[in-house]
This record gives C-alpha cells, structure tokens and sequence, in this order.
C-alpha cells in the first residue's frame, strides 16, 4: 500500500489497514518502517486518548479482565479500545503463542475493539520493540482507549509505565508468599491494584489480600520517579475484582477516571507524556546504536587477540 492509502485507510478507521501499517512498523527492514514513520507523522499526537498499562503475575487472569474492563467500556457509544497483547516468547525459537485473541472472543468480536496479538521477542522490560508504534498508529485511527498487556513476568515492567498514563497491576488472591514475590518497584509504580478472581472459595482470601497490600503500599517511600503520589496528586488504589461474575468491573473504571481527571486537571498528564517523549527518543537512539554493532565485530575480534580490554576497544570504537 502507497502512503496516501494508508492515511486514508487509517484515517477512515479502516482495520485492516490500520494491521497492515503496524506490521510495517515491526518490520526489519528500514524502508517499511520508515514508511510506518511517516504515516505516524502525518497524524501528530493525539492528546485525547487514555493509555492504560495492566501488568501482573502469570496466571492472575490478566487476559480475562482485559475483556471484562473492555466490554463495560465499550457501553459507553464514543469509547473505541485498541487492545495490544504482548506475549512471551521463547528464548530459542522467538515464536510465541499469540494466544490472547482468542482468549477475548467476545471484546474481539465487537466492532469498536481492535485486539494486536505481539511477540515480545528477545525485548525486555515487558514489552514488544515496537509497541509505542502500534499505539500511536492505533490512536491515528480513532481508539481513544488503548490497553496494553504486558508479558507478565511480575519483573521489569518499567517500561509499561514509560508508555502509559495509569498503570495497572493485576494479582492473585494470596497473602505472605505472594506479597513477598512482588519487586517493591513494581508494587511503586502501580496506580490501581487489582485482587482478581474475587469469587467463589477464594472471595475472602481476595479481600484479605487487598488488605495485605493496602497496608504494604502505606509503608512505601513517595519521593522517588514512579512512587506513589509522584507528583501525581494520586493515591494508589486496592480493588478486588472477578472477571468472571464481574464484581469490581465498575469500580476498576471508577478509579481510573477519578485518576484521570485528577492527573488532568494538575496537569501531570500533559508533562508525564512529555517525559515519555524523552525517554523514548533515548530509547530509540540506543537501539539504533545496538543495531550497528554487528559493524564492529571484526574490531572487536581484533582487540581482543591483541590482549585489550572490552573498555578500551569501546572506548576506540566509539571515538
């Protein structure tokens, strides 16, 4: 597709097309990701979107309350959701299952939900290379809401919270144990905690848990970048929740537009995108350093026989 039938076709809100401009933007080759790029620029930012990141411990149900929090919104006539899934892949083949589509039947098959199954690859921090990509060109074609789901490894996940307004962690019910195998700076950057699968035989150890966390996020420091109340003017929240019986579904969305009109109205929404910005354009000028590494190989190789240390080659390389 030309440049001009992609921006009509993503303008237009068009699915298909707006499928075809993301696989250009994951692609390895330079001319079909430049081509993403220049469809992206002709959009600008949209500032009136609301980007939500929910992360969590494999196995919480993450998928499941996507598409419970999902279907609720969309019963609302001007919400549009962009769904990106990031998969876990294997660290020998790179393949990944790309399953979560098929775990969203019913917000898949809605006609204002857009779900992006993505490989996660060898990237760290929870996400696919080319995430903010797909999220820019999903916000081109209208999706005012866009959900990112991380891998889910419960570790890392810094970089959900570099490309999204409010971040969600999603937990088992469990106490002690469970408390104990969160990273604290995960527990840090969480804006809304959710206790999923609040139902059934496990609905009392769901609500025991968000005490347990409510009073572990009391103890938390706030001074540092992606702590609680960090310049945000919020105070992070402790829900419990069931996919399943949809107990919790309209407090989640409670919470999070409270969020979002307090980080509005402070105007930490406007700035924290801006920081984002920075980080991002470091991002990108350090991956695109990596990339040319393999250039060097030979001086490398070189350096190394003839006895210099791995500081001393960098520093020729660089220079």
């Amino acid at each position: 597709m030309t440049k001009e039938e992609l921006i009509q076709g993503i303008a237009s809100g068009d699915s298909r097309t707006l499928s075809k401009a993301i696989t250009l933007a994951e692609s390895t080759l330079a001319e079909k990701r430049d081509l993403a790029l220049e469809v992206i620029a002709h959009f600008g930012p949209q500032d009136d979107t609301y980007r939500i990141g929910i992360t969590g411990t494999p196995g919480a149900g993450k998928s499941t309350f996507i598409e419970a929090i999902g279907i609720k919104l969309l019963q609302d006539p001007t919400r549009k959701i962009a769904v990106l899934s990031i998969d876990p892949s294997s660290g020998k083949t790179h393949g990944s299952i790309l399953g979560d589509k098929t775990r969203m039947n019913k917000l898949s098959a809605h006609e204002r939900a857009y779900i992006r199954p993505t490989s996660s690859g060898s990237q760290l921090g929870g996400l696919a290379k080319n995430t903010r990509l797909a999220m820019l060109l999903c916000e081109a074609a209208g999706y005012n809401t866009i959900l990112i789901e991380s891998v889910g490894v419960g570790q890392g996940e810094t970089e959900v919270a570099q490309l999204t307004d409010l971040f969600t962690l999603v937990l088992n019910p469990g106490g002690g144990d469970e408390l104990q195998g969160i990273k604290r700076g995960i527990m840090e950057m969480a804006d809304i905690i959710v206790i999923n699968k609040a139902d059934g035989d496990t609905e009392r150890q769901a609500n025991l848990t968000a005490k347990e966390y409510s009073m572990a996020l009391h103890l938390m420091p706030t001074s540092t970048p992606f702590s609680i109340g960090s310049n945000s003017g919020w105070i992070p929240k402790v829900i419990t929740a069931s996919a399943i019986t949809n107990k919790g579904i309209d407090v989640f969305w409670e919470k999070a537009f409270d969020f979002e009109k307090t980080v509005s109205q402070n105007s930490w929404k406007e700035t924290h995108r801006k920081e984002q910005m920075h980080y991002w354009a470091r991002k990108s000028v350090q991956d695109l350093l990596l990339s040319k590494l393999d250039h060097y190989e030979k001086a490398i190789v070189k350096g190394l026989e003839e006895g210099k240390l791995p500081e001393e080659i960098a520093k020729e390389i660089v220079e």
